[in-house]
């Protein structure tokens, strides 16, 4: 087990002791455990008060001091969390009561008095002892962090963003909590007085198993590792006149950068939501733009620094189909034979031949309706701000395009997504005579049927392994887009194996 790690600060006032509880939000996750001590009126209960406001994205929700309840649950967005007070626990038997002994899984646990039921505490969590400091004025408090365990690394990381923000300038900003996505990543927005921007806490991918020949998942299939891709990636756009965010501050080892701020106002509107066919329009537009351009293989990275784009080759998309085998069969039911494995990768190594022998541009992936921003204000493709790019690929135009017009979390209507492709061949044509549509059309069935094979399995594997379900109400809307694709003519033999082979998503 690694040694502790501490560090110690001084909160000038209740505000600061808000904004160090946010920064930690930003780095703890399902399972965590906190640990709040010190005298009475210490802070502890105005600490884990910040702490759940923050998550909830609401400063005026009531946080009542657990001291007589003992316990009390909040369902947060991002996680569920428990926040206890153990002053009155007289008997351990008394924790069971109160739904600590055991710890709840997937749970983060805000822990007041943890000296009255040390046996009750694992080997891995955050313990704060909170202290006066009344000679820094009357509200002040000193704070010392100590991460144990598996959260040595996470009390490290908070110390490094705390000195990164210090650096930048932004340490005594006002914190707002963003919605995070499926990876590792979080985001905050950071408050002052000449604006706002965005704090992007990027940590370094942990590898997973070795099981793609000699490979993790994430490398097989050429994820971006930490945040230097998305910096190279930034700058390359940005040059070209698209709409990345500007990078004002980075840390590249640690995985920290502040950015601008983009705003909320996106490219759906409605409840359920659906396109705004202007904003689709415009998108459609930019990859269009981008598509006709001759694109480096390298960009520049921080002084005499390349960062290579990696190559989204035949064995990085069969890996990423494969997780249709791996997860979201097994998870219908459906548990394929080796035999039936072996169909499905020649299946899928024949068609993908034609995308690997296609131009290649660079491949943002996730070109989709959450990673779109609209600003309004600007002119033309620059009205639409890019987001998320950081694993970007050398790969086929019509990957991106999938993305868009069949977006895995809104409902693209076929008639949307037909109109909206032709104007994107009509935006090729006007540049290039000799732009194949038919080929392009083939390309775009292909990898159709590529990425929606692909998001079945990674939906069924975050509710599976990451205790995600929220993910699987979009399968049923991937399971029509895959339909869709299947249809082409190209896609014949492969139609018909699905067809006999995998069971339609729960609706």
């Amino acid at each position: 087990m690694s040694a502790p790690t501490t560090f110690a600060l001084a909160l000038s006032n209740e505000t600061a002791t808000a904004h160090l509880m946010a920064d930690l939000a930003l780095l703890i996750g399902p399972g965590d455990v906190i640990t709040l001590s010190g005298d009475l009126g210490a802070g502890k209960t105005a600490a884990a008060r910040a702490m759940i406001r923050y998550l909830a994205g609401d400063d005026t929700i009531e946080v009542p001091s657990p001291t007589f309840t003992l316990a009390q649950s909040y369902d947060l967005p991002p996680f569920p969390l428990i926040h206890a007070d153990l002053y009155r626990v007289n008997d351990p038997i008394e924790l069971e009561e109160i739904g600590l002994s055991p710890l709840p899984e997937a749970t983060v646990a805000l822990i007041e008095w943890p000296e009255r039921a040390p046996g009750a505490l694992p080997p891995d969590r955050i313990d704060i002892a909170l202290s006066h400091r009344p000679a820094l004025g009357s509200a002040a408090r000193a704070a010392e962090i100590t991460g144990y365990g598996k959260a040595a690394a996470q009390v490290a990381r908070l110390k490094a963003l705390r000195q990164f923000l210090d650096r930048a300038g932004y340490i005594d900003a006002r914190r707002q909590r963003m919605a995070g996505d499926a990876s590792t990543r979080s985001y905050a927005r950071l408050i002052r007085d000449d604006g706002v921007v965005i704090l992007m806490n990027s940590p370094r991918r942990p590898d997973g198993p070795a099981i793609y020949a000699g490979k993790s998942y994430s490398a097989a299939v050429h994820l971006a590792e930490d945040v230097r891709p998305f910096v190279a990636i930034d700058g390359g756009l940005r040059e070209r006149g698209f709409s990345a965010p500007a990078i004002h501050h980075a840390d590249l080892d640690s995985g920290f950068l502040i950015t601008e701020d983009f705003g909320s106002e996106g490219v759906i509107e409605g409840d359920p939501p659906r396109p705004i066919a202007e904003r689709y329009e415009a998108a459609t537009d930019m990859l269009a733009a981008l598509h006709r351009e001759p694109l480096p293989e390298k960009l520049p990275l921080a002084q005499e620094f390349t960062y290579a784009i990696p190559l989204f080759d035949t064995d990085a998309l069969l890996v990423e189909i494969g997780l249709m085998l791996e997860w979201y069969l097994p998870d219908r039911g459906a548990e394929p034979s080796d035999d039936l494995r072996a169909e499905f990768v020649t299946l899928w190594r024949d068609l993908l031949a034609k995308p690997a022998a296609a131009p290649r541009t660079w491949v943002m992936r996730d070109f989709h309706s959450p990673n779109l921003i609209w600003l309004a204000e600007r002119e033309g493709i620059a009205r639409v701000g890019i987001i998320d790019f950081q694993d970007a690929v050398l790969g086929p135009a019509a990957y991106d395009l999938v993305s868009l017009l069949q977006d895995a979390r809104i409902d693209v209507p076929e008639q949307l997504e037909l109109s909206l492709f032709a104007h994107y061949i009509k935006a090729r044509r006007a540049a290039d005579e000799s732009f194949d549509a038919a080929q392009f059309a083939e390309l775009y069935a292909i990898m159709s049927a590529q990425r929606n094979t692909r998001l079945l399995g990674t939906f069924a594997r975050l509710n599976r392994r990451d205790g995600k379900p929220q993910y699987l109400r979009h399968q049923p809307r991937i399971w029509t887009y895959l339909n869709r694709s299947l249809a082409h003519p190209a896609l014949a033999r492969l139609k018909d194996w699905y067809s006999a082979n995998v069971p339609p998503p729960v609706p």
